[in-house]
């Protein structure tokens, strides 16, 4: 008998009508010698460190570092998982051959692999499933080819390292800064802080921001301008500091001529837009229609499973060179929803340029694009990413867009100016996206989409100058689409097409966990929305500040751990090398942490300036004070006495974010300064919140665990 176990019993349904298999059963389906039976995603994981060893279960730093020997698995505590894995495993012992048909990525594979694992089957002969879409000609052609199981060895090891990986770091930062950190100076509640190997360097990016907004001082600056002919020209030098100079240059052109020196035009060809992989998808939506990355790829999933588009959790925007003849199929069917788009296209003629098709820029799954099913009755967000991806798979082969670019150059009184001006001369692609409306212009009235009229090189005539006052404005708060791509490229954020894929290999997580990790801080309470913006809570920013190990927080390094993950996939790496450096830095991190001391000589540096802090007859403040710096610590504030010693603690070790902004933030931050060991004994389901940083949703329950920092008072 042959076993099939999908990842979920919807596709085990559609893989069954496919197969013609019938015959249902309580958790599968038989027939025709193969049964089908399904997971509810993961029912296996880790064992939590009390089941290692019972002394595990009190929260110790002299029991930190923990790593086990060997990791150890269990079922998930529910009933209905235990249920339906007795049911997996029977049919798995039972078999002679079991067909891993989960999703075709590394959490499938993790499911797929624990399950045969925990079910002791795993010397059984295995065959893989390869799917990137459910069309019943894509399940037939991948039964047709199944893979050896085998050949996914490396996938497996990736997905096993990165599991437990997640499980090392998350568990021991978090009960290294929990008991440390987590005590606060009136009554007995405790904050649990939770710490991850992913959603910390990217809490810290937000964190990070935020705070250079925050410091942001704007400075005034003055910019000359002169409208000639309905046209305004800009100053073509830098903009003036000092508002004397604007002037003066000002009343040097005033009532004097103004002459065209120099026009000239060149073209400029705009390439086709390149396919969507998941983030790029994810970006795009939320700019344009607003939804969040979780809701688009829920949206795209759901797609997918009703055969609409393919594997959404890709991070290649390319076609392999054996898709191609499929392809002027998918169109010929899309023409009964978009036939005007698709009728300029000749089918027998399409250009496959590298920017579609590239063996070489296509790993585990191809670009996101249209199966060529049509949609019946869809959901509202369904809709909205289906036409995106459609629209976006048939502009690909449309011809470039071609503008004309026209730069004037004008002087009075030899003062240079200069204006810009678009031309579509061949719309190609851009017809497919309709206009947005145009942005306000520049507070100096410039527009380089500025209709120019026909100028003369030489002509002249009166013009109209004048000057206004700016300030510089601080970096923009992320947004989900600028957040998305700042964890695609490792923190660096980069609006180039290039040169975000060349940084793409050290980007946090992957295009299929990028979403639950903004979710994940959400969820902890360690960001918010704003509207559009995402901003650090008092809580998250309380948090970066006591991580004092700069790796625990840096977007590289763990664009460096995502890439090796996805070398040992690649066969390229070794897992125990991983690994190995997994528990270096685990140990490293827990003995820089607790070995720490304050400098009882001194006070601290001032959170603005860095200038020493001194105590004074009622406050502390900083030594700079008499130079500007504004930083002042009231030693008592409203009703909370701070004593020297909690003052060294907040300063020293940096977690006094400034300025403070409500009372509670400061009752957080007057941490514990006992630096004795104490025990901590929390709920099983805190601990297993906490100390997983998987980057998969939770599962929604009718009466959910306490989340991780309940206690502490609201932000």
């Amino acid at each position: 008998m042959k076993v099939v176990i999908t990842e979920k019993p919807s596709v085990a349904r559609d893989i069954a009508s496919v197969l013609k298999i019938t015959e249902k059963k309580n958790g599968y389906i038989e027939g025709r010698g193969c049964t089908i039976t399904w997971a509810f995603g993961h029912l296996v994981t880790l064992l939590e460190p009390g089941e290692y060893d019972s002394e595990m279960r009190k929260w110790r730093l002299d029991s930190l570092p923990f790593i086990p020997d060997e990791f150890k698995l269990k079922i998930i505590e529910n009933p209905g998982v235990s249920e339906q894995f007795e049911t997996i495993k029977r049919l798995c012992q039972e078999a002679e051959e079991i067909v891993c048909a989960t999703d075709a990525g590394r959490e499938g594979e993790l499911i797929f692999r624990y399950i045969l694992a925990l079910s002791g089957c795993e010397d059984k002969p295995i065959k893989r499933l390869w799917l990137s879409s459910m069309t019943t000609d894509a399940i037939k052609e991948a039964f047709k080819d199944l893979k050896d199981g085998h050949d996914y060895d490396p996938l497996y090891a990736a997905a096993k390292c990165r599991s437990e990986s997640d499980w090392i770091v998350g568990l021991n930062a978090t009960r290294l800064f929990t008991v440390r950190h987590g005590r606060l100076a009136s009554g007995d509640d405790r904050v649990l802080w939770s710490v991850g190997r992913v959603q910390t360097p990217v809490l810290a990016m937000i964190v990070q921001r935020d705070d250079e907004i925050a410091k942001f001082r704007p400075k005034p600056f003055w910019e000359l301008t002169t409208k000639y002919r309905d046209v305004v020209f800009k100053y073509t030098g830098d903009r003036f500091e000092q508002p004397a100079k604007a002037q003066e240059l000002l009343n040097q052109i005033t009532g004097q001529p103004f002459t065209i020196s120099a026009v000239t035009g060149k073209q400029k060809k705009e390439q086709p837009p390149q396919l969507f992989d998941l983030t790029t998808l994810q970006r795009e939506i939320n700019k344009s229609h607003g939804l969040s990355a979780a809701d688009t790829l829920s949206a795209t999933q759901n797609l997918y499973e009703s055969k609409l588009v393919t594997y959404p959790r890709t991070d290649s925007r390319y076609l392999s060179a054996d898709m191609k003849p499929r392809i002027p199929k998918i169109l010929e069917q899309l023409k009964r929803i978009r036939a005007e788009q698709i009728e300029p296209l000749d089918p027998a003629k399409l250009p496959f340029t590298k920017r579609i098709v590239d063996d070489k820029k296509v790993t585990d799954h191809h670009a996101v694009i249209p199966t060529g099913m049509i949609p019946g009755s869809i959901g509202a967000n369904e809709q909205i990413v289906y036409d995106a991806i459609t629209t976006q798979f048939i502009a690909a082969f449309y011809p470039v867009c071609v503008k004309k670019i026209t730069t004037v150059d004008g002087e009075s009184v030899e003062v240079k100016f200069q204006a810009k001006g678009t031309q579509v001369i061949e719309a190609g692609w851009s017809v497919l996206f309709p206009k947005k409306k145009k942005k306000k212009k520049a507070e100096d009235g410039t527009d380089e989409e500025q209709a120019l009229p026909v100028f003369e090189k030489g002509e002249s005539g009166p013009h109209k100058p004048s000057t206004r006052e700016g300030k510089t404005k601080p970096p923009k708060a992320f947004n989900e689409n600028s957040l998305l791509g700042a964890m695609e490229a490792a923190g660096k954020l980069v609006d180039d097409d290039t040169m975000r894929e060349a940084l793409k290999e050290r980007g946090i997580g992957t295009p299929a966990t990028r979403a639950a990790i903004i979710e994940t801080l959400l969820r902890r309470n360690y960001i918010r929305r704003e509207k559009k913006q995402i901003r650090a809570t008092d809580m998250g920013c309380c948090l970066i500040a006591l991580i004092q190990d700069p790796l625990l927080k840096s977007p590289e390094m763990t664009g460096e751990w995502e890439e090796k993950l996805k070398q040992i996939e690649r066969g390229e790496v070794q897992a125990s090398d991983f690994m190995g450096g997994i528990s270096d830095y685990t140990r490293n991190l827990i003995e820089s942490s607790t070995s720490g001391k304050l400098d009882t000589n001194r006070i601290g540096d001032c959170p603005l300036c860095g200038k020493d802090v001194i105590k004074g007859k009622t406050a502390y403040g900083c030594s700079d004070w008499k130079e500007g710096c504004t930083f002042i610590l009231a030693a008592e504030y409203k009703g909370l006495k701070l004593t020297k010693n909690q003052v060294q603690v907040l300063l020293q070790l940096r977690v006094l974010p400034y300025p403070i902004h409500i009372e509670d933030q400061l009752r957080l931050l007057l941490l514990s300064t006992q630096h004795d060991l104490m025990d901590i004994d929390l709920p099983s389901a805190d601990r297993q919140k906490s100390e997983k940083d998987d980057g998969r949703p939770a599962k929604k329950t009718k009466n959910p665990p306490a989340k991780p920092g309940a206690k502490q008072p609201a932000p």
